[in-house]
């Protein structure tokens, strides 16, 4: 069964994948008719999307599966891997535009390049692309937010560079158009800038998912306020925590009055697994230690539980509502 996280991911995927067709075959056609590189390189643009979105829908459908034997927290991590695969068909985008930017460039120094500008309907065309991706951009940052997936965003973050290297066309076309052709390769050049950056930061995003990097002080101040509304939970001696996908797996140890019987002291970590998987959404399993609080180590600090579990604590991005 698709959960409607997986549906809504899907939506962004295949939405993406439909417009990014019609794109690539309207900028294709009418940059060749029309003799506008510009809008030319815009349809390659555009087609070297639908080749990446086949690979994220495929990817997201892998991440579906249930856990099993092998994989006991599930498939998820497809995801962060549909997620690198997006990153690199950005930074090679971003090469390939730049790339592109410095031919016309060096065409146009040496005198090879003599056009007279595209026809009005190129304009026409680049410009509906960009009203296209606004909305798209806008849309599927939302859906991002909703599922918390990285490969939705990694999506929302390519239609935003659409929107940067369509505009970018459309400048260069009008400018073009009347006479400044050289403006086209100078903005494409620009947006290759941007794109590599934006590719840089989804490479270091799903890379750092992958390596099970985790928000050291922001979770470990989140747990320790939910563990002392706990009743029976006196300490808060080690905690560590690794992510898996979009999950979080966490593992620490409490103090609680020793006097308790073996029964008592379950039910307590019960409760404590219970509060932080009902609070913490990202939270998917908890591993409770527990034995007799230890008077002499008296109220830890965050930054003492942090040193003594050997958590990572300069990493501070949060991965919870």
């Amino acid at each position: 069964m698709i959960n409607d996280r997986d549906r809504k991911s899907l939506l962004a995927i295949n939405l993406g994948l439909g417009i990014n067709i019609l794109l690539a075959v309207i900028k294709t056609v009418f940059g060749i008719l029309g003799y506008s590189p510009a809008l030319l390189a815009e349809g390659i643009n555009s087609t070297s999307d639908v080749a990446y979105y086949i690979a994220a829908s495929i990817f997201v459908r892998l991440a579906n599966k249930p856990a099993d034997s092998e994989h006991p927290y599930g498939h998820r991590q497809m995801e962060s891997i549909a997620s690198v695969v997006i990153g690199s068909f950005i930074v090679v985008t971003a090469v390939a535009v730049f790339w592109d930017a410095v031919g016309k460039i060096w065409d146009m120094v040496d005198g090879l390049d003599n056009s007279n500008g595209s026809h009005p309907f190129a304009l026409w065309v680049a410009l509906g692309t960009v009203a296209i991706k606004i909305f798209l951009t806008w849309y599927i940052r939302n859906l991002g937010r909703e599922t918390q997936s990285p490969v939705v965003d990694a999506l929302a973050y390519d239609h935003r560079n659409d929107l940067f290297s369509a505009s970018a066309a459309s400048i260069g076309i009008f400018l073009g158009q009347r006479g400044l052709p050289w403006v086209d390769p100078l903005a494409g050049a620009f947006v290759a800038f941007l794109i590599m950056r934006t590719g840089i930061f989804v490479l270091r995003e799903s890379s750092a998912d992958l390596m099970g990097v985790v928000p050291a002080r922001d979770l470990a101040e989140r747990i320790a306020t939910l563990l002392k509304d706990v009743q029976g939970v006196q300490q808060l001696e080690e905690l560590q925590a690794h992510r898996f996908g979009p999950h979080i797996v966490i593992n620490l140890t409490i103090g609680i009055d020793g006097a308790l019987s073996v029964r008592e002291g379950d039910d307590i970590s019960n409760c404590v697994e219970e509060t932080l998987i009902r609070e913490i959404p990202q939270v998917r399993r908890v591993h409770v230690h527990y034995h007799p609080a230890e008077k002499r180590r008296g109220n830890m600090t965050i930054d003492d539980i942090l040193v003594e579990s050997h958590f990572p604590s300069l990493y501070q991005q949060e991965y919870y509502e």
